[in-house]
């Protein structure tokens, strides 16, 4: 081809741009001959044909593209680690690609998660050196790595914490509090996955061997597969390591916090300085909440209802604590139709009423529960299995199988002299009221008892006393742990300890307490101190203590008791079939097994055990799960008829107490008619209710005035006292409590005494409501009632009238009941207290006159039961008093309702609400026991004022 140059002219500078123009064309002109001659040849033919297969790939499978380039990438990285140290550019590099949080940063993550334990070192020794401006708990972590060298979780300062119920220890996402970002925080706890070993004998899982052992020291009693969950994490793949171990246990979070690690997993931990599993094993679904926030609805929704379904056989769990919830969570995500029956009107049992929120917040136990309800599974609070129904109500209601995980029960006391002094009392009372019952905010009605500034001496070293010691700390009390032994001994966490030394609260060790001295108005002032030495060791193997002699006293406005607690009687008192301990824990019929020696009942936890730890009750809740989803013995017809009846069992319990009815009695006092219907069918003569009026209330015993097991209903009679009485008497038909439980407290003792007897009852005031249902119950056995019902004066009177309860027992039962009124003003029948009456018809027997008085039961205000023990004591007549005493949680559980009893010339304590309420008037201590009605009189007040009702 011929090339044209034009003529070059002065002044024709441009023409420059023309011959370069021409130039180029002429080249593309050659070059795009050259491609139109090789198109057609065979080689670039295969070679298009190459190029659109790769497009085609790409657009379908983009990710082989990168691992191909991410493959290309991890040979110069690999080249990098070759080196003996790496550079300070390429250490920064590396990590900035890490923190992506892409494909890229994964496959580092593994490329250094697969690298020999000496490579390792070489890439924390660079972190340390050049990362550690930026990460100041990078510094000198190089130094013994991976042994004892590892990133702590946050813990905020003593300082900072000692005065608030906030979370102390933060994990690792804690470290967001001091500007650090998620991703940050990952990279932190993959740091922490690094250091494992990936031991082939697995000692954090399994535990460890020993000769002539029982069993394996240590390890995991959900059976985490700890070793892999820290695989899946070093490899950067946290979503499947959380799954891995929400399939082992879905409490990760709560049972991350509570466990003691040190006993389990991380005591056998091969490094000096073990591996942070406690940490990570609740960081990992903390994370989930914040990269995922609400997944638990992505995770869980969207499944088949296995109420609807009925593909198994229903299951019912007793129990909301760490063993229920497992074993219902387990037994839900396997399609078993399940309810869980809570005793208290808020569920999570001693996670929630035992372990304060700085340990523990409510929202781990709100978020589990959430989890078993998307999963199908059903909760009914206020149901006190053994009162409400037995077990063998559940299992006539169409239930399977039945899970019993009720805790331990009743605190222990040490019974020493002045252990019935107000402000006296167990660290599950106080707990509960502060923690269950919200006592320490200024919104909720439950009294606590006065700690800002005051001495406060916590009895015992475990962790229920570090938990009530700290919780006294924060709500303003100047705070001592008095312990028996020394601080090497004590059984709490070493962590919990440390944290209660650094808040500022004292610890009296080889110092038990022999006697508390009270005031003149009751309340404890002081406490007297054996002093003790250690002696030979015991069967727990620790040294006893023995006392030397030596005693000293110190102040104390509040003691609070933190020894451990017993079996409550509640579930074996009604299944005397249930085999127990000598301790009143429930047997298990074989070992390996956790069903009991009734068939179809399992249990686990505390009332297992007895005091035990919240994983080990976890532990016993996902063994008994597995138990009995491996043990369907129902044929497939029969179940959804079972799945029907339960379901409708467990709607009749879950009821809202709804007022159907309200009478107005007389000044402040309210009659009302509640629909309750599985306690109308359960109650009997003398028990009582547990009422919460609100959310925000306070838990209020009141007893049963009457029952209809047709119409579902109780009835309530309640006068206005304090604010929580009051609001209930202002409540209307159609409202609902927030909820009611039972019924509670042993049923009143009958017995058919021989003619010519008859049974008296003083009621004195509101005494006319519980002692109505009783005396009924007397004249259906046909025994003769003499009712002497006493009042301030005419006006106050109720239930008097022909169409009225007692004028209605009076028209069907004739002469066999006698009615005696008393007022005190005179203003109707004998002028005077019921005593008068009472007196006459003792001192007419005396003279052999009259019906003779078999027994007396006194029911009303505490001053007037104690005048008729009083009265009755010297004639020799039986009496027993009905004692509605202080209550929190009317299962024993607290100790609130304790009463001084004396027994064989020796002083001992009753639970009102256990063994009573009816009890032997003359054995009860009055001058002891009559002050705890004022326990906390002052508070009471105090919340009138507040409320404008004083």
């Amino acid at each position: 081809m011929s090339t044209i140059t034009p003529p070059r002219t002065e002044g024709s500078a441009g023409n420059d741009d023309v011959r370069r123009y021409v130039d180029a064309q002429s080249a593309l002109d050659a070059t795009m001959t050259e491609v139109a001659e090789l198109e057609s040849s065979e080689s670039v033919e295969a070679f298009h044909t190459q190029l659109d297969l790769l497009k085609r790939r790409l657009i379908a499978d983009p990710r082989a593209f990168r691992e191909v380039f991410i493959a290309d990438g991890m040979a110069a990285v690999a080249w990098e680690f070759a080196q003996p140290d790496l550079s300070k550019e390429f250490t920064e590099r590396l990590w900035e690609l890490m923190l992506r949080n892409d494909d890229v940063s994964k496959a580092l993550m593994r490329f250094v998660w697969n690298l020999p334990l000496g490579k390792k070192r070489t890439f924390i020794r660079a972190i340390d050196k050049h990362l550690s401006h930026r990460y100041p708990m990078f510094d000198g972590y190089a130094t013994d790595w991976p042994a004892q060298s590892s990133i702590p979780p946050y813990i905020r300062e003593p300082e900072d914490r000692a005065a608030d119920f906030a979370l102390v220890n933060q994990g690792y996402l804690g470290y967001m509090n001091l500007g650090f970002t998620a991703r940050d925080i990952d990279m932190f706890v993959w740091l922490e996955a690094l250091r494992d070993k990936q031991c082939a004998e697995k000692p954090c899982e399994l535990g460890e061997f020993l000769a002539h052992a029982k069993g394996p020291k240590g390890g995991c009693p959900v059976k985490i597969h700890i070793p892999q969950v820290f695989e899946l994490v070093g490899q950067g793949r946290f979503e499947e390591a959380l799954e891995l171990l929400e399939s082992c246990n879905p409490l990760p979070d709560v049972t991350g916090r509570v466990c003691p690690q040190e006993l389990q997993c991380q005591g056998v931990c091969l490094h000096k300085h073990p591996m942070s599993i406690g940490q990570v094993e609740w960081f990992l679904p903390q994370r989930e909440m914040l990269v995922h926030p609400g997944s638990n609805a992505t995770r869980f929704g969207g499944r088949t209802d296995p109420w609807q379904t009925a593909a198994k056989p229903p299951v019912a769990i007793v129990g909301s604590g760490p063993s229920g919830l497992i074993n219902a969570y387990l037994l839900a995500a396997e399609g078993f139709p399940v309810t869980v029956f809570e005793a208290f009107h808020a569920l999570g049992g001693v996670l929630r009423y035992g372990i304060p929120e700085f340990r523990l917040p409510n929202s781990l136990i709100d978020d589990v529960v959430e989890k078993i309800e998307l999963l199908g599974g059903k909760f009914v609070r206020n149901f006190v299995v053994g009162k409400t129904a037995t077990l063998q109500d559940l299992r006539d209601a169409g239930f399977w199988k039945i899970f019993v995980g009720t805790g331990a029960g009743l605190p222990r006391f040490m019974n020493v002299p002045g252990e019935h002094l107000l402000n006296v009392m167990s660290a599950n009372e106080f707990l509960t009221r502060v923690n269950l019952m919200q006592g320490l905010r200024e919104d909720y009605e439950t009294p606590l008892p006065e700690v800002r500034g005051k001495n406060i001496i916590v009895i015992g070293g475990g962790n229920t006393a570090m938990d009530a010691c700290r919780t006294a700390k924060r709500l303003g009390g100047n705070v001592t742990i008095v312990y028996r032994r020394t601080q090497s001994e004590m059984p709490a966490r070493v962590e919990e300890l440390e944290h209660a030394l650094e808040e500022g609260i004292a610890l009296k060790v080889l110092a038990s307490p022999s006697e508390f001295l009270g005031d003149d108005n009751g309340f404890v002032k002081a406490a007297t101190l054996d002093i003790m030495e250690l002696g030979e060791p015991d069967d727990s193997g620790r040294r006893r203590p023995v006392k030397t002699g030596r005693t000293e006293t110190i102040y104390a406005d509040l003691v609070i008791m933190a020894l451990g607690n017993d079996a409550n009687p509640i579930i074996k008192d009604s299944e005397p079939r249930l085999e127990v301990s000598k301790w009143g824990t429930i047997n298990l019929d074989h070992q390996g097994s956790q069903e009991t020696t009734l068939p179809g009942i399992y249990t686990g936890g505390d009332a297992a055990r007895g005091g035990s730890t919240a994983i080990m009750a976890a532990g016993d809740g996902q063994s008994a799960a597995r138990e009995i989803l491996g043990s369907i013995d129902v044929p497939g017809d029969v179940i959804p008829a079972m799945v029907a009846s339960a379901k409708a069992y467990t709607e009749l319990g879950a009821a809202e107490p709804t007022i159907v009815a309200k009478a107005h009695l007389s000044d402040g006092i309210e009659e009302i008619t509640v629909y309750s219907p599985v306690i109308a069918r359960s109650a009997q003569a003398g028990q009582f209710v547990r009422v919460l009026p609100r959310p925000d209330g306070e838990l209020i015993p009141l007893t049963l005035a009457d029952w209809d097991e047709k119409a579902g209903t109780i009835t309530l009679v309640i006068q206005g006292v304090g604010v929580s009485s009051n609001e209930m008497n202002a409540m209307q038909v159609g409202d609902a409590f927030t909820g009611i439980a039972g019924p509670l407290g042993q049923p009143s003792r009958l017995h058919r005494y021989e003619p010519g007897t008859t049974v008296v009852f003083t009621a004195g005031g509101l005494g006319l409501p519980p002692v109505h249902p009783i005396m009924r119950e007397h004249l259906r056995l046909g025994n003769h009632v003499t009712l002497i019902s006493g009042f301030r004066s005419a006006n106050l009177m109720f239930w008097d009238g022909e169409d009225e309860r007692v004028g209605k027992l009076q028209a069907e039962f004739g002469d066999q009941l006698d009615v005696v009124y008393a007022t005190n003003d005179g203003s109707f029948g004998v002028k005077g207290f019921v005593t008068a009456p009472l007196q006459e018809m003792l001192e007419a027997n005396k003279a052999g006159q009259g019906r003779t008085v078999a027994e007396v039961i006194a029911i009303g205000p505490p001053m007037m039961m104690r005048a008729v023990s009083d009265l009755t004591q010297p004639y020799g007549v039986p009496t027993v008093a009905s004692l509605n005493s202080i209550m929190v949680d009317a299962t024993g559980m607290c100790g609130a309702c304790m009463v001084p009893v004396t027994v064989d010339g020796k002083l001992v304590r009753k639970h009102a609400c256990i063994d009573g309420p009816e009890i032997d008037a003359h054995a009860i201590d009055w001058d002891k026991f009559l002050p705890r009605f004022n326990l906390f009189r002052k508070q009471e007040l105090e919340a009138r004022a507040k409320h404008g009702m004083a």
